[in-house]
């Protein structure tokens, strides 16, 4: 028998813990958990609108430089993600049509990489 594997939360390095959480919360992410361990560690967990993944940013969390993060979500249309992102204020360009889904890429403050890939065989994200 094989066991489920699923993914739970992935690291996302920011300079600014207030100003990421404040951005993410801006896109429809749930602070699931802000904690301030000790001085050295902070931990908050933010779940986008749907997912069973979450992020975790905060201090002590982790060594990778921030801006060098790359994430792809899959969503149920590429267009109104889109609108929801420029509707909060973020910069993304048009929607990147390929044969394998439809796309759109958002940096958040720090420069981490987001793809928010559509695709219609996933019609529900």
């Amino acid at each position: 028998m094989t066991a489920t594997w699923k993914i739970e939360l992935i690291p996302v390095p920011v300079t600014d813990v207030d100003r990421a959480k404040a951005f993410y919360e801006s896109l429809g992410f749930n602070a699931d958990h802000d904690h301030k361990v000790n001085d050295s560690l902070r931990f908050v967990q933010l779940t986008p609108p749907g997912s069973a993944c979450s992020i975790v940013i905060g201090d002590g969390i982790t060594a990778k430089t921030p801006g060098t993060q790359e994430i792809q979500v899959v969503v149920p249309d590429a267009d109104a993600a889109r609108a929801q992102l420029l509707e909060a204020g973020v910069t993304t360009g048009e929607v990147d049509v390929q044969p394998w889904g439809r796309f759109v890429y958002f940096q958040d403050p720090d420069g981490n990489s987001w793809s928010l890939q559509a695709i219609e065989t996933r019609p529900n994200g």
